[in-house]
């Protein structure tokens, strides 16, 4: 039983370290075209606001009191016409997808600033200010670059981070076959 055992979680984590691979070449991929990876992202992001515009929509009608079923209504009425907005403009909804990441670093940044600063006196905050000064200077060159970091920025960060996502599961995955061995 437990060798069987044992050759189960080396099967599973073969085809982890397969998949994680793939995920690797397919950020390198999606970094080698940008434009196309952030156009991508923007019509799945349309088609995620349609979906969660119709699933308002539903808790509608479970919804108690005249109030709660116009304003669920409401809700669903603005996700469905963003994500319609997106689908029918990618190239526009790609520029506010990249607006609206240049606001969340900005906010993300100044987060990590206040973070650091009220734990100065921690061993390793410093990071936190570090961290905060990289996020705002990425903030400050994808807004000093924009309409055209629209066509890079997002397309970039989430193939980056496809490309992180795959190492780290190759490597835990690695892990876990020298464990089994």
């Amino acid at each position: 039983m437990a060798t069987s055992l044992t050759e189960d979680i080396r099967t599973s984590a073969t085809w982890s370290i397969v998949l994680s691979v793939l995920m690797m070449v397919t950020g390198v991929i999606a970094l080698l075209v940008p434009a196309i990876t952030g156009v991508t992202v923007t019509l799945f992001m349309g088609w995620l606001l349609i979906f969660s515009g119709i699933l308002h929509l539903g808790y509608a009608w479970r919804a108690s009191g005249a109030g709660a079923v116009i304003w669920e209504i409401l809700v669903a009425v603005v996700y469905a016409v963003a994500g319609v907005y997106l689908l029918a403009n990618p190239v526009m909804g790609l520029a506010a997808l990249t607006l609206a990441l240049v606001m969340y670093l900005v906010l993300e940044s100044a987060l990590e600033f206040v973070l650091g600063f009220s734990l100065r006196s921690v061993a390793g905050s410093g990071w936190f200010v570090f961290d905060g000064i990289v996020t705002l200077v990425l903030a400050v060159l994808i807004a000093r670059g924009f309409p055209a970091s629209s066509t890079w920025a997002i397309g970039t960060l989430v193939a980056i981070s496809m490309f992180f996502s795959g190492l780290t599961r190759l490597m835990l995955s690695a892990v876990v076959r020298r464990v089994t061995a």
